[in-house]
């Protein structure tokens, strides 16, 4: 059945890649943008121009617009983002699909060594804190984690958007794909024998692939299930072991030094932790969704991040 879809974002990275599969599923979609960013779908969507920060235009914006069957929320980073997604999609909308991150759990860290699963990570009690300056841009990087987990906390206190908040793991993708500059910090370290520093050879993190990632947010999007739901591939790594596997896909030697001692998370390199950083993702295998393995396509990145220099 054809559904009427909205996405949030929707013009970089997993929303590219979602809109593609919507569109391929046959559904309507239209995506909610401030239009500085090019999308190569043409007149297959509709586009809806708005800042997402601003919550006069975003209830102008949808003001008289249909119900949408699903909305994916890309860009709800904070608690203000999460007001504002109330606001405008409350009784508007079938489901609501917020993407959310593996770093919500970060505050658990060290607490356990086995993987973080949904229940672990207490959403309502959370503190919100409105006062915060949340989109001023120059604290974006430093928030970005208090953020995520307050919105997600807002939401789910609020009650009023059928939700889902799906806990992705690291996102990892080719050149193309992946803006964040995460996966080409390793391979950039082989390609120029530079030493890799880390904490914990030890502590191996949760990664999801891009297109594994929109495969999950799509597949989502058509199920009925609510609450929180962890999005991860097989075969967890820690930053040595990633350092490690570009080094055999790039047939290359790789230096690491482990540092004197523990550094704050993602300082000696983006996916550095003092701990294991893991999730457990059975609730999603329950609901009938089977993640691939790292194995599956984690050389085939580190080699397009490679052909990128030639």
């Amino acid at each position: 059945m054809r559904k009427n879809i909205l996405l949030v974002g929707g013009t970089r990275f997993i929303g590219k890649m979602l809109v593609q599969r919507l569109l391929t599923a046959g559904d309507q979609v239209t995506i909610a943008t401030r239009g500085r960013t090019h999308d190569p779908f043409g007149a297959r969507i509709a586009r809806i121009v708005v800042d997402r920060r601003d919550e006069r235009a975003m209830l102008a914006a949808f003001a008289g617009k249909p119900a949408y069957d699903v909305v994916y929320d890309q860009l709800c980073y904070n608690p203000r983002d999460a007001a504002i997604a109330t606001k405008v999609f409350g009784g508007k909308v079938g489901r609501y699909v917020m993407a959310s991150s593996i770093e919500v759990y970060r505050g658990l860290l060290g607490r356990q060594d086995g993987a973080f699963a949904e229940a672990d990570l207490d959403i309502m009690a959370q503190p919100i804190d409105t006062n915060y300056p949340w989109h001023d841009t120059s604290l974006a990087s430093q928030s970005y984690v208090a953020g995520k987990l307050q919105a997600e906390a807002y939401l789910y206190r609020d009650g009023s958007l059928p939700l889902v908040t799906v806990r992705l793991g690291h996102v990892l993708g080719g050149p193309d794909e992946d803006f964040t500059g995460r996966t080409a910090h390793y391979v950039d370290l082989v390609r120029t024998y530079a030493p890799l520093r880390y904490s914990n050879s030890a502590a191996a993190s949760s990664f999801l692939s891009a297109q594994s990632a929109s495969c999950f947010l799509a597949w989502v999007g058509m199920q009925d299930f609510k609450g929180p739901v962890n999005a991860a591939c097989g075969g967890a790594l820690s930053a040595f072991d990633l350092a490690h596997r570009v080094g055999m896909a790039l047939d290359a030697p790789v230096r690491t030094l482990p540092a004197a001692s523990a550094a704050p998370t993602g300082v000696l390199s983006p996916f550095d932790y003092a701990y294991p950083f893991m999730l457990d993702t059975a609730r999603a295998a329950g609901l009938g969704f089977r993640f691939s393995d790292c194995d599956d396509w984690l050389e085939r990145t580190i080699r397009q991040h490679d052909l990128a220099y030639v």
